[in-house]
């Protein structure tokens, strides 16, 4: 009996370990949210944004820490905690009386803001979460790049450089279009020019032919009026001569 209750027990702590690792575990992992890089200029501001997603309430022991870590080094150091409801700003570092606290933890907002920016600025930035008791998770890093003018990013240029190629052709479809419509154009035009012309001709071939056609009945008209001149010409002759034999006679 108490083995097969050790047993039995048994199995539900493991049941509820399982349970535990594989449904309730990921939930208690908090997500932090940043930009990959972040660029500035000698002299000006950046925000370093940062958000964060919970399963657990905005609690009163929520903390924001952000850490940074020189270009040039290899230590990573302090430079910001929220802790209490209270911003707390690095006294003594490199960051000191230029660092401002724009976030909002019930928000999950856990932005800052650097001031007069310098090169010395140039590295890592790191924002981490904790929402007890959702503290696990992996923070998010932010690279700085200050410059004395911010460069033009190769995203930008090889933009343009897509959009004129692509306004060119563009431009050459349309010339292209307008010379193969005004030459269909030109093409109808002469199309129908030459068929008046064909027209024309067959008019005037038609005319042509109707007058050869009625010609010959003119022509002979014409010389059968000339034979019977010419036989009552010849009779008014011969009736002459007979009246001049009787008048011999």
């Amino acid at each position: 009996m108490w083995s097969q209750g050790a047993s039995g027990s048994g199995s539900l702590v493991l049941v509820a370990a399982l349970f535990s690792a594989l449904v309730l575990a990921p939930t208690l992992a908090i997500h932090v949210y940043t930009h990959r890089e972040v660029h500035g200029t000698v002299g000006s501001q950046v925000t370093l944004a940062c958000s964060f997603w919970s399963s657990e309430w905005i609690s009163e022991d929520v903390s924001i820490t952000w850490l940074f870590q020189p270009e040039s080094g290899k230590d990573t150091i302090s430079i910001f905690h929220f802790v209490k409801g209270q911003p707390y700003v690095d006294e003594v570092g490199a960051f000191k009386n230029r660092m401002e606290w724009v976030g909002d933890p019930h928000r999950k907002d856990g932005s800052i803001i650097i001031r007069n920016l310098d090169y010395t600025d140039n590295g890592t930035f790191t924002c981490d979460v904790k929402n007890p008791p959702d503290i696990g998770g992996k923070s998010s890093q932010v690279t700085l790049y200050v410059f004395e003018k911010v460069p033009i990013r190769y995203g930008v240029v090889l933009g343009a450089v897509i959009g004129g190629v692509l306004g060119l052709v563009i431009l050459v479809v349309v010339i292209g279009y307008l010379i193969r419509y005004c030459w269909l154009r030109r093409q109808a035009t002469l199309q129908r020019q030459l068929s008046a012309m064909e027209k024309g001709k067959l008019h005037r071939s038609a005319k042509d032919s109707s007058k050869r056609g009625r010609q010959p009945p003119v022509l002979y008209a014409m010389l059968d009026h000339s034979r019977s001149t010419k036989s009552a010409s010849e009779k008014k002759s011969k009736g002459g001569l007979g009246d001049s034999r009787k008048d011999k006679k």
